[in-house]
């Protein structure tokens, strides 16, 4: 994408506006109208001024320029009406008239009185009498009665604690991929109490939301298995678990979330326990290690070197479309950040430290810090240039580097993560790269993680030093992802045969002295050969003064 050119001078003095009273809009030239209504005059023929003026002003159905919301009840129309303007405010994404005046008209042929007359799993799937429907009508449906209920009822957690479906934003909790955490699926009403309390208790305590909701969907999990004699937690004993852990089992063993949902499981009764939340609880209602299955090893999700090889070549990285997407490709591979934290980078991402060696800033969401890892000069000289090209593309300033196309009026959207998924699927397709098999590959994200990881420890980094550059909290979690690799496994094992602890030639590697040399044969001893290794500081042989046979 090549970058745009300057922005023009503003105009003086200012010209004059559109003729049409509600469009602010330069006029074109010497037309009276701005050039969007100047081509529908000319097409029109070139009708009078005034009469062609009037045709706007008129008050119609609506539909083209403007909406009519006046066949709507008063209280419908006053939501409508808040609802599209909360759109128009935050302006993230247009409002077209014609779209919302087929909405409108089919909101009044249904005779609704309120948005807040019917539940939310109404307005999911709203169709007019007369089945009429269009592609986004129920999420501004659904999301105009919550912006409704919120004005209503207020916000907070006294607003959304009795609700089976809590809305995060109206708790001021926002997650890029979770915007509300269900209970619906929970029957039991004591045990959908106990649920809310513990993902209330989480989420205060700066549990992310989307580990929040699966923690809940796991709740909800041993909801369908209880059977309808148990009315309470006094009855959730250890024989009850036992049947469940055979009834996860049957579902989803050797699946990676059958430890997931135990685990998740023992944390909520633990919970209850700890807070005593319920006193009922039995004390054996619990989970042994021995419950847990055995996780199968994990092997190293790294790339190739041939493959990485292909990857890295510029050619390749010149058949990116997108600049953008290219420099978060190079972030990935040179500094390991998960995918996440690299769409996610600030708009100056670059630091220095004293000798002027520079380093990444970014915010690691995992473990809810900032974290910095060296960089090149090339690298930070692409990221100096990919800075300098948003600016001059957007000079009403923007906040993200990695600008999200569409619906980004305000230019503070990242590109999402399932954006860019697609658009390396679609690049590794145009590189044609190929395994060792000689198959296309597919590569995640993620993968470029571990790869950098194996990558330091094959070259002897130490392992506290690759723990810091991938910002883990523990080595075992650089244990796992950083692999040896079978060369550098060789290569160790070679260099430990080679000299002993006393730094001189390893006995491994000296020639075995046959008996009949050394002159032990059976029966006749012979006189011992001195010992290959008997030296004046050779602790074994000054032990025992006699040759050590090898």
């Amino acid at each position: 994408m090549a970058a745009s050119t300057a922005p023009l001078p503003v105009p003086s003095p200012l010209p004059e506006v559109c003729r049409i009273s509600y469009c602010d809009l330069w006029v074109r030239g010497t037309s009276v109208f701005c050039t969007g209504h100047d081509g529908r005059w000319k097409a029109r023929g070139r009708l009078d001024i005034e009469d062609f003026t009037a045709s706007y002003e008129e008050r119609g159905p609506g539909g083209a320029e403007h909406i009519d919301l006046r066949r709507l009840p008063v209280q419908l129309r006053l939501e409508m009406q808040y609802a599209l303007q909360c759109r128009h405010d935050e302006a993230t994404k247009k409002i077209r008239p014609a779209w919302a005046q087929r909405l409108v008209n089919a909101l009044a042929d249904a005779q609704i009185r309120s948005l807040l007359d019917e539940p939310e799993e109404f307005w999911k799937t709203f169709r007019g009498p007369t089945g009429t429907w269009a592609t986004g009508w129920g999420t501004f449906l659904l999301g105009a009665r919550r912006r409704v209920e919120e004005l209503a009822y207020g916000r907070g957690w006294e607003a959304e604690y009795p609700r089976t479906v809590w809305r995060l934003r109206n708790l001021g909790i926002v997650h890029p991929h979770t915007s509300t955490i269900t209970f619906e699926k929970i029957a039991q009403p004591w045990l959908r109490d106990l649920a809310k309390r513990w993902a209330r208790w989480r989420l205060s305590g700066g549990i992310n939301a989307g580990t929040v909701r699966a923690g809940v969907r796991m709740v909800a999990r041993i909801s369908a298995f209880l059977p309808a004699e148990v009315t309470g937690l006094a009855q959730v004993d250890r024989a009850l678990l036992e049947r469940y852990l055979a009834d996860l089992h049957a579902a989803m063993g050797g699946r990676s979330t059958h430890n997931a949902f135990i685990s998740n499981l023992n944390t909520f009764l633990r919970t209850i326990r700890v807070h005593r939340w319920d006193e009922t609880l039995p004390g054996n209602a619990t989970f042994v290690p021995e419950d847990y299955p055995t996780p199968p090893p994990l092997l190293s999700r790294s790339v190739a070197e041939h493959v990485m090889a292909q990857l890295e070549d510029p050619a390749n990285l010149a058949r990116w479309q997108d600049p953008a997407r290219r420099l978060i490709t190079l972030v990935l591979m040179r500094c390991g950040l998960r995918v996440t934290d690299a769409i996610n980078l600030p708009l100056d991402p670059v630091v220095h430290d004293t000798e002027g060696a520079p380093y990444l800033r970014y915010f690691n969401h995992k473990m809810k810090r900032e974290a910095l890892v060296p960089i090149d000069e090339e690298l930070e000289q692409q990221l100096r240039d990919h800075q300098r090209r948003i600016l001059e593309e957007r000079p009403e300033g923007v906040s993200v580097p990695f600008l999200r196309a569409d619906a980004n009026l305000r230019g503070d959207r990242p590109i999402s993560t399932s954006g860019y998924r697609i658009s390396l699927t679609g690049w590794l397709q145009r590189c044609e790269s190929r395994d060792e098999l000689g198959r296309p590959v597919h590569i995640t994200p993620h993968q470029f993680r571990h790869t950098l990881g194996t990558r330091l420890i094959n070259k002897d980094v130490p392992q506290e030093g690759v723990r810091q550059i991938l910002d883990h909290t523990s080595a075992q979690m650089t244990a796992h992802y950083a692999r040896l690799s079978d060369t550098t496994v060789r290569r160790h094992w070679e260099k430990a045969r080679k000299v002993n602890a006393q730094a001189r030639p390893s006995p491994w590697t000296q020639p075995a002295l046959s008996r009949r040399r050394t002159g032990q044969n059976r029966g006749s001893p012979g006189p011992p050969s001195p010992c290959p290794m008997a030296t004046a500081d050779c602790r074994w042989c000054s032990r025992a003064r006699t040759p050590i046979r090898v």
